[in-house]
């Protein structure tokens, strides 16, 4: 398969997937759209002018790459279950959704089966990414159905690393959703403690991106959760989910990640106290609590 005998097709235009499908549609590369939601498609269509499909069947029959950008485990099974039947010799699926790597390399055994060929390539990087083009992205599975889709994974993303066999990109991913619990978690107590301490809050996060607390978290949500404005980036909601992720790969594995339970205890919560759909920034406002609580005892 040439670059240019690609006919590609994206499914799953939210946060993350909307921003790196219209790369791919300013590139010329995007042949096909679908959305569970209809209106987004059709929104998308109007604005870069891609077809919409309303059947995830007619993506089988009319694309041979593709992309994939959904929630969760079961949404991801259901769109293999529904590509299948009409699923053509050949056709690569790369889905950046995060997922369990057992799910991963089940549904990679599905799809090789007909034929085809499954990359589990989540990402990393944010909405921001999303919008830049500069995502990181990991990846499990063929090595040369890699190879033969990269100049499409370019279109939005800085940096594209094959770890190895189906399931490796998600457990990959594992990996990078521990650090990103535990940085948030630090961050966002250690900001709290800054706000019950009255330092000056700019002159503060210069100090810290310059010195050994600096991380991609403290520049690009530091200043905004000060402002407790945490309507941005990465959902809560979806954050508890790959926990979740993570608490069942260290129950196969039997392994205790204690950092996990600690962010699932808190983020839970979060969600109960209304922040689904807020940044996972929003976890600031339950550490301010925290704090006082423990001052009040």
């Amino acid at each position: 398969m040439t670059q240019l005998q690609h006919q590609v097709g994206f499914i799953g235009l939210g946060a993350m997937g909307a921003p790196m499908a219209a790369h791919l549609a300013s590139g010329g590369l995007l042949h096909r759209v679908y959305n569970r939601s209809l209106g987004k498609a059709q929104a998308f269509t109007a604005e870069h002018g891609v077809a919409t499909v309303d059947e995830l069947a007619a993506l089988a029959t009319d694309c041979n790459v593709i992309i994939t950008c959904v929630s969760a485990d079961h949404d991801m099974a259901g769109i293999i279950a529904a590509l299948l039947p009409g699923l053509q010799a050949g056709t690569i699926i790369i889905d950046h959704s995060s997922i369990a790597p057992d799910t991963a390399r089940r549904l990679a055994a599905q799809v090789s089966a007909h034929g085809g060929s499954l990359l589990d390539a989540p990402v990393s990087g944010g909405v921001e990414g999303a919008h830049k083009g500069t995502l990181s992205i990991m990846v499990g599975g063929d090595g040369e159905s890699l190879q033969q889709v990269q100049p499409i994974l370019q279109a939005y993303a800085a940096r594209i690393s094959h770890m190895g066999e189906s399931g490796n990109g998600q457990a990959t991913k594992a990996v990078n959703q521990v650090l990103v619990a535990g940085i948030a978690e630090a961050v966002c107590e250690g900001l709290a403690l800054a706000e019950q301490l009255q330092l000056p809050q700019q002159a503060l996060l210069e100090v810290l991106r310059n010195g050994a607390a600096g991380c991609w978290f403290l520049d690009q949500r530091g200043a905004t959760l000060l402002n407790d404005d945490c309507d941005r980036g990465f959902k809560l909601s979806l954050l508890i989910k790959d926990l979740g992720i993570l608490q069942q790969l260290a129950q196969t594995e039997s392994l205790r990640l204690a950092g996990i339970e600690r962010a699932m205890a808190d983020y839970s919560q979060c969600l109960q106290a209304g922040d689904g759909d807020q940044d996972i920034s929003a976890l600031i406002r339950l550490k301010r609590r925290q704090l006082h609580d423990g001052a009040a005892t």
